[in-house]
């Protein structure tokens, strides 16, 4: 009897590349949605060989801009999921979208359709600095893309970028309050990374320093009115990302879609796969274990040691190094201070 998987659903398709995207996805003015949604039935279909009529937590439609495909699409594969599979009432069903792709029709089809939870890639709510990042929307268009889903009684959250070149702290503490007049329940803080094969990694970017960057980390956790919950999440108490949650504390999960990542655990065994039957292979337990304890330590209450994680643990570090790890009730989880040294602590932590 196989256990429950969450599902990452990958939609690559998008209006146009952002500055600073390395994701797989594909600037496409017109994509051929029909097909797009047979291959995603069609992968469905056969996992639901595979793993039989497992239940399912949760679905995460990822991309690209998932929210540019028609709704009738959507439906026909949320159908298909529950055809193959047991989908609870409470199955937490995310769609990430983009302000001006979705109008108030269309977000009601998508919630007559099954989505209850929107993730609105806002980035910035200060128009020059969209731009700079290669957005196509203005601040005034999230906005009424967060009222509208948040009216709609569904659960929000929005992404935001910070530590672009020039910003100070003193900018992201005037973001965070404007992001509480907006009175969101969720929001993702990323500090803009710069990838070689975008268009930023072409430029020479005079970025933020490493102490100015954990300055704006400690004032966000400072100034907005959400407690963290994982390096880059915060959430008041009840409107955590479930998806990403069951991920991080190392449940089994399908990638469907090309450019989608999966850990499927079959028959008592762990796989790496990719979408679209890229990748299907056999993942020991230590490298599955290293992952958990890699994405377990990201969240403020940690990850249960157990016993594959305590075969790749180095217990003696973790007990020296007290100030960073905390070690209690079967939890290992990383201090405020060790979260702004994770992965060097990470490099030590594991055998």
């Amino acid at each position: 009897m196989n256990v429950p998987h969450n599902i990452y659903i990958h939609v690559p398709f998008c209006a146009s590349k952002c500055n600073y995207c390395a994701f797989f996805s594909r600037p496409c003015a017109s994509p051929d949605w029909a097909r797009y949604s047979d291959q995603i039935i069609s992968e469905i279909n056969e996992w639901g060989k595979i793993l039989g009529r497992v239940d399912i937590p949760t679905i995460f439609f990822g991309g690209g801009t998932p929210s540019l495909m028609p709704a009738v699409g959507f439906e026909k594969i949320i159908n298909a999921i529950s055809k193959n599979f047991n989908t609870p009432p409470e199955c937490e069903i995310t769609l990430e979208s983009n302000p001006g792709t979705m109008d108030r029709k269309k977000l009601d089809e998508f919630i007559a359709a099954g989505v209850n939870r929107l993730s609105v890639g806002v980035q910035s709510l200060d128009d020059e600095k969209l731009k700079f990042l290669g957005r196509r929307h203005s601040a005034a268009a999230a906005i009424e893309l967060l009222r509208n889903a948040a009216d709609r009684k569904i659960r929000v959250s929005a992404d935001f970028i910070y530590g672009l070149p020039g910003e100070t702290t003193k900018d992201i503490i005037s973001t965070c309050r404007e992001i509480n007049k907006i009175g969101l329940r969720h929001c993702s803080m990323y500090e803009l990374t710069i990838e070689p094969e975008t268009v930023f990694g072409k430029m020479n970017l005079d970025m933020p320093s490493d102490a100015e960057m954990a300055d704006m980390y400690n004032a966000i956790q400072a100034t907005l009115a959400l407690p963290r919950y994982e390096i880059s999440n915060y959430a008041a108490p009840g409107y955590e990302c479930i998806h990403n949650q069951n991920i991080w504390a190392g449940a089994p999960y399908i990638g469907i879609g090309q450019g989608a990542a999966g850990r499927p655990y079959i028959n008592n065994q762990w796989y790496e796969q990719r979408g679209a039957g890229e990748l299907y292979q056999p993942l020991s337990a230590s490298d599955r274990a290293a992952e958990k304890l890699i994405t377990g330590l990201r969240t403020t209450r940690g990850i249960r040691v157990t016993d594959d994680i305590n075969a790749i643990l180095n217990s003696e570090y973790a007990r020296r190094a007290n100030n960073y790890i905390q070690i209690d009730n079967g939890y290992i989880r990383a201090t405020k201070s060790g979260m702004l040294i994770l992965d060097n602590l990470l490099v030590k932590l594991i055998k």
